[in-house]
């Protein structure tokens, strides 16, 4: 079963893949929105709200939990939406909290506690997360988003394979700039 099979109220792209993924939602209204071809590592777990309220005298969601409380609005809250980009690699065991976006291609080191954006391409670890470096130089980076390979069509993927699973970044900038992986007439989607 895939992710989007697993969790049909959220918006997850082509070929995304996590084994045992967790979200936790208290429906809050936050939406979750993964996009193509990310990689899940195992254990990783997604927060789209449940933020206890610390500017409360307490932390304790009376609402949820007593029958009498439960007019009271507020508690537990969120920070907003996840967006996790395409092209992405989440290690295993890895948090995301509300209201991050995570860029194409940015990697997320393995326990890693991502609490705020993370730009594409850029590479973080540690709990806070905190920038490491990025993949590519902004050039290269800046070339990678405006091919967006991602939303190719699967014909034309399948032709660049060769050089998506290479390091000759150069030769695969160089060829699909020049339209060289279409398999089908046209312009990528």
């Amino acid at each position: 079963m895939t992710l989007a099979e697993r969790f049909p109220q959220y918006r997850i792209g082509r070929g995304t893949y996590g084994g045992d993924l967790v979200v936790f939602s208290w429906n809050e209204g936050a939406v979750l929105e993964i996009g193509h071809y990310t990689s899940i590592g195992p254990g990783v777990r997604i927060f789209l709200g449940g933020e206890h309220r610390t500017d409360w005298v307490t932390t304790f969601p009376f609402n949820w939990l007593w029958p009498c409380a439960q007019h009271y609005t507020g508690h537990p809250k969120t920070k907003g939406d996840v967006v996790i980009g395409s092209d992405v690699w989440i290690g295993a065991e890895a948090m995301i909290m509300s209201g991050v976006t995570i860029g194409d291609g940015a990697v997320i080191g393995a326990r890693a506690v991502v609490a705020r954006n993370v730009p594409p391409y850029a590479i973080v670890v540690g709990n806070p997360a905190r920038f490491l470096r990025c993949r590519f130089d902004e050039k290269t980076i800046d070339r990678l988003l405006a091919l967006r390979w991602w939303d190719w069509p699967e014909a034309d993927i399948a032709h660049a394979m060769p050089d998506l699973l290479s390091g000759r970044i150069s030769s695969f900038l160089e060829k699909a700039e020049t339209g060289s992986y279409r398999f089908c007439k046209g312009t990528f989607a």
